[in-house]
């Protein structure tokens, strides 16, 4: 894949892949700074956009996205104090009192540099890591592939906040959803309920339309999430960092690329859990740990490095093993879809240029994104000016669109309708949408690898648990299901010897 990147330069130096990058990593960063809103759904949206596009074209669309949405993320953070997306969450923690301090210009600038160093390394080790992963992962076979599948599922449900069997419930039921249609081997029709319509599956881009965006609106709308408080937009002019803030700060910069890099590569775990987790690391390590919380350098540092280092971490299991790291790497795995393309081991080998194509349009699109924020950062503030009533009337728009263009059925309208409103309860009722979704995508795999296993092993089931690798992979499945809940027995039993 390494021999690829002069030949992935060419093509992301042709003119219209330029722009379009420049351009969707420009959206992304304004979706991201926009609360409640993230480069995701940006992401979800144009993803009808690239059914008839050039394969180069639209991952330099998504990709971008993917990359600006993460680092705009920090900027409502900073300035009001209420984050993008989860990503940011703490850096609201150090960023708004920087802010409240009069050192807006400072805070900012932290989380552009630190948006930076995190997504551009990580794409570097990406390069050098997802070609021997592949190698490795050549070597398994369909009972370890299963496993693995099934280890990333269990570990999206183990992570969801709130009731462990709210994740699960979760997850079966995007598994139901991806049993609707044809059977892979036999082709016998299920739970389809005799409508033509279904009896090709449910398309992803319609869950996703349905489950993800506008659900997304609905429930934003609902909690009154439309008007942001005002902005203080003294001192934000200059640059507001020196040498010396680098080097002072270089130790948490490495522990928080490695914290980001290690948890995106887990699947599901994502940029939300890194910045919180970079940030507690953080204050362990330095020697003023009372000074966090009123605006400390070392605060935003941590938390922004690891949350963009994640982008990173999370691309490695996607082009390596098929398996998506966090929730908008399930867009990107369900465009690869679309393209007819088989992310997973033989991905490099078979498409090596795309694949080093992905990591020049993440490396180049942060270096584009860094210079772009900070000759733009004095303008941020009018970002959080955005009417709410006319970015919610263009998503709706956009979301029936893209549904009607993927098969030009009315009948997907409606069942984008229907995927809201199910969006709707499951954030009612508290279960996370990421298992359902994730579930959905590897729903396929599993039931593949699960036959084939079989298959191989003449009908024993005992094959799935006597091969090492994937025995491994179902201990730590299992173990992430039942951890919490043993962890959250105990804790429950201590504190209620020491009442």
């Amino acid at each position: 894949m390494i021999a690829a990147i002069p030949e992935a330069l060419g093509i992301m130096f042709q003119p219209m892949n330029f722009i379009m990058m420049i351009v969707c990593g420009v959206i992304g960063c304004i979706l991201g700074a926009i609360p409640g809103l993230s480069g995701g759904l940006g992401i979800t949206l144009i993803l009808p956009m690239t059914f008839a596009l050039d394969t180069n074209l639209s991952f330099s669309m998504l990709v971008s996205m993917y990359v600006g949405g993460v680092s705009g993320s920090f900027i409502a953070a900073v300035l009001i104090g209420i984050p993008g997306s989860a990503a940011s969450i703490g850096t609201c923690y150090d960023g708004y009192p920087m802010t409240r301090n009069g050192k807006a210009a400072k805070a900012l600038s932290i989380g552009i540099m630190g948006s930076f160093i995190g997504n551009f390394v990580s794409c570097l080790v990406a390069v050098l890591c997802s070609g021997a992963i592949a190698d490795v992962a050549l070597m398994l076979g369909p009972w370890e592939y299963f496993a693995l599948c099934l280890m990333a599922i269990t570990m999206v449900v183990g992570l969801s906040n709130g009731s462990v069997f709210k994740g699960l419930l979760s997850a079966f039921l995007g598994l139901f959803l991806s049993c609707i249609g044809g059977d892979l081997v036999t082709n016998q029709l299920r739970f389809t309920f005799g409508n033509t319509n279904l009896y090709g599956g449910i398309n992803v881009v319609v869950l996703l339309m349905g489950i993800f965006a506008l659900q997304q609106v609905a429930t934003a709308y609902a909690k009154g999430q439309q008007e942001m408080p005002p902005v203080d937009a003294k001192s934000l002019s200059g640059f507001g960092l020196t040498l010396k803030d680098f080097t002072d700060n270089m130790k948490t910069i490495v522990v928080s690329l490695v914290i980001g890099l290690f948890i995106g590569f887990l699947p599901g775990m994502g940029s939300g859990i890194s910045n919180l987790i970079a940030y507690g690391q953080a204050k362990r390590m330095d020697k003023h740990p009372e000074k966090f919380g009123t605006g400390y350098d070392p605060g935003i540092w941590a938390t922004e490095v690891a949350n963009n280092a994640g982008v990173g971490g999370a691309m490695i299991p996607m082009i390596s093993l098929g398996i998506p790291g966090d929730a908008t790497t399930v867009l990107l795995l369900s465009a690869m879809t679309i393209k007819g393309l088989q992310p997973g081991p033989m991905f490099i080998q078979t498409n090596p240029t795309l694949a080093a194509y992905i990591y020049v349009i993440m490396m180049i699109s942060s270096i584009a994104i860094v210079f772009i924020e900070l000759f733009t950062k004095r303008w941020f503030p009018l970002l959080l000016k955005a009417p709410y009533h006319y970015l919610f009337s263009a998503i709706l728009v956009i979301c029936f669109m893209g549904a009607f263009s993927s098969t030009t059925s009315m009948f997907n309208v409606y069942l984008v309708l229907v995927l809201g409103m199910l969006g709707i309860l499951l954030d009612v009722f508290g279960m996370p949408s990421t298992p359902l979704m994730l579930a959905f995508i590897l729903g396929g795999k599993i039931e593949s690898y699960f036959r084939m296993g079989c298959s191989y092993a003449r009908g024993d089931l005992t094959s799935f648990v006597t091969r090492p690798i994937s025995l491994i992979f179902i201990l730590i499945a299992v173990w992430s299901v039942i951890g919490p809940m043993i962890s959250k027995l105990i804790k429950s039993r201590k504190n209620g010897k020491n009442a």
